[in-house]
């Protein structure tokens, strides 16, 4: 008998077919030799597979709504990413271009055993047939008119020139025995030959047929509109459209004006919100003093915050959070990130702290990236979900954008109301995180609706963001090569948000902040809408309650009986 558990877990197979580095950096093997599968007909074989997992999930009715309601998501979510055929136009952005995602993946890979280590031989072996198979989708691209960013064509050619040139990061999982010969034989044989083959087509033939800057949305090519609509409701997992989420930015903007001032006048005696952006982007003094402070700093804030935590939370991650700094070789392209636990425990959670040129970056923003990507944000989010064990195993892994950066979004602001903040300059921190999400909001939507040029949408940002004219061009690179996930953030924390409100008001005194975020944290990343229709159900099932049942776990005074901010 098929049951909804069976055919979640028949998804979760066919999503890491679709991408088996995420297999691996979870610890689940049987993907640890394979690359991406880039080909056209690789990618409609996936969607077929996914409509026909969807369709049975939906004709079962009343076994398990919420895993049916997942499975049904994500596999629309994959046959929305083959339908956009992103592969064909993305050349530069480390996550989603074909050579970056190597680069970024294939030194993070720590091979365990005999086994494990001629898995990874066999995927070094296969990068040729990767990167010829993306040339052709690039070629099939440009036949239809879907063409790439001369721009990010530009940067994947310097990008595959510092590879070329440099110390080959791919050398970084140890080997044993005789396969360190065999893996140095790959690199200069087989491997690095590849990129140089996929480096002329990109310089020779996509860059000179490259869209320019003024062209850099998806609504400038052939069914753009439709593309990015789709993907929308991918990342948002709401019904929201980008003319709607355009306006929710400036809304938001201008409300962060309000704190700003607020905020600002203590700190700098500034007037206004502009006056306050401009002295935390030039005043030297808000600068690092090296690597070694930016690492300490992360490190302190995070084990504050892990103190502070369960008097917030009925459960709390078993793993502590793991702070090191981004690998060299790709600290100039991305910021801090965080990577979650191996299932089998032998890698922890892990929160990366971008120490590349620290004397240039501001500090002010430390403490709200560690909330953000440590505690009480994603670690507890996503190493607490892989703890479920009663969830399928989907469940625990689902890549719901909306409520994985949504609550790593919420977690920025929680975190001032657990008190954690050192003060002031690091709240005006906060606030420069939560300009920059919704800034992301007009932005994206911007570019890909409304057509905006590059230079219009850098110069959004520094109107309105802490972001310098450097990361500012960073930021809309990323998005011209990754539409849609840019409103992920501020969606899913609105929502998020929305539904504590919603709570509060129906529980008056009863109601439990603790008891509300296990909720949202351990049924797993859901869609917004079902999420919605959790709690509701949660909040039905307490008003037929005179006992209130649902209360703190953690052996302390619950918080919303303190006095918080």
């Amino acid at each position: 008998m098929t049951t909804v558990h069976r055919l979640a877990d028949e998804l979760l197979a066919l999503l890491h077919r679709e991408d088996p580095f995420a297999a691996t950096a979870v610890g689940v093997h049987g993907h640890d030799h394979e690359l991406p599968d880039l080909s056209e007909a690789g990618g409609l074989a996936r969607r077929s597979a996914a409509e026909d997992i969807a369709r049975r999930a939906t004709a079962l009715d009343g076994q398990d709504d919420v895993t049916r309601a997942v499975v049904v998501q994500q596999a629309a979510a994959l046959v929305a990413r083959v339908d956009a055929r992103l592969v064909e136009h993305t050349l530069a952005f480390p996550l989603t271009s074909p050579a970056g995602t190597l680069l970024h993946h294939l030194p993070q890979a720590r091979p365990d055993g005999v086994d494990g280590e001629r898995a990874h031989l066999d995927r070094l072996a296969a990068v040729p047939a990767h990167l010829a198979t993306a040339a052709e989708r690039h070629r099939t691209g440009v036949a239809a008119g879907r063409l790439p960013l001369a721009r990010a064509g530009r940067a994947a050619v310097a990008n595959l020139d510092r590879y070329l040139a440099g110390p080959d990061p791919l050398r970084a999982p140890a080997l044993t025995g005789t396969r360190v010969a065999e893996r140095e034989r790959l690199l200069a044989d087989v491997v690095r030959p590849a990129f140089a083959r996929y480096r002329e087509v990109v310089a020779t033939e996509l860059v000179p047929r490259g869209r320019p800057d003024e062209q850099s949305g998806l609504c400038w090519l052939p069914d753009g509109g439709a593309v990015y609509e789709s993907l929308v409701r991918v990342h948002t997992t709401t019904d929201r459209t980008p003319e709607e989420l355009h306006r929710t930015g400036w809304d938001l903007l201008g409300e962060l004006d309000a704190e700003y001032v607020e905020i600002g006048s203590r700190v700098f005696g500034a007037a206004t919100a502009t006056e306050v952006r401009q002295r935390l982007r030039t005043d030297p003094t808000l600068r690092w003093r090296s690597a070694a402070d930016v690492l300490s700093t992360a490190r302190e804030t995070v084990e504050r915050a892990e103190r502070a935590a369960p008097g917030w939370f009925a459960r709390v991650p078993a793993g502590r959070c793991a702070v090191e700094p981004v690998p060299d070789d790709e600290a100039p392209s991305v910021s801090a990130y965080y990577s979650r636990p191996a299932l089998d425990g032998s890698r922890p959670g892990t929160f990366f702290a971008n120490t590349h040129r620290a004397e240039e970056r501001e500090r002010f923003t430390a403490e709200a990236v560690a909330f953000h990507e440590a505690v009480p944000g994603h670690h507890v989010q996503l190493a607490l979900a892989q703890e479920v064990e009663e969830l399928p195993m989907l469940r625990r892994l689902a890549d719901v954008n909306a409520h994985v950066e949504g609550w790593a979004l919420y977690a920025e602001r929680l975190a001032d109301e657990m008190g954690l903040y050192s003060g002031d300059l690091a709240r005006l921190g906060m606030l420069a995180e939560d300009s920059l999400r919704a800034a992301r909001l007009v932005v994206d939507t911007g570019l890909h609706a409304r057509g905006w040029t590059r230079r219009r949408a850098v110069e959004f940002l520094l109107d309105h963001t802490l972001l310098s004219e450097v990361d500012a061009g960073v930021e809309v690179d990323r998005y011209a090569e990754w539409p849609g996930q840019a409103l992920s953030y501020a969606v899913g924390r609105l929502e998020i948000q929305r539904l504590r409100a919603r709570a509060e008001r129906a529980l008056g005194t009863a109601f439990d902040l603790a008891a509300f975020h296990d909720l949202v944290l351990t049924s797993g990343p859901l869609p917004m809408t079902v999420l919605a229709e959790v709690v509701e159900d949660w909040l039905a099932l307490i008003s037929r309650s005179s006992s209130h049942p649902v209360r703190c776990a953690a052996p302390v005074q619950c918080p919303q009986s303190r006095n918080r901010p």
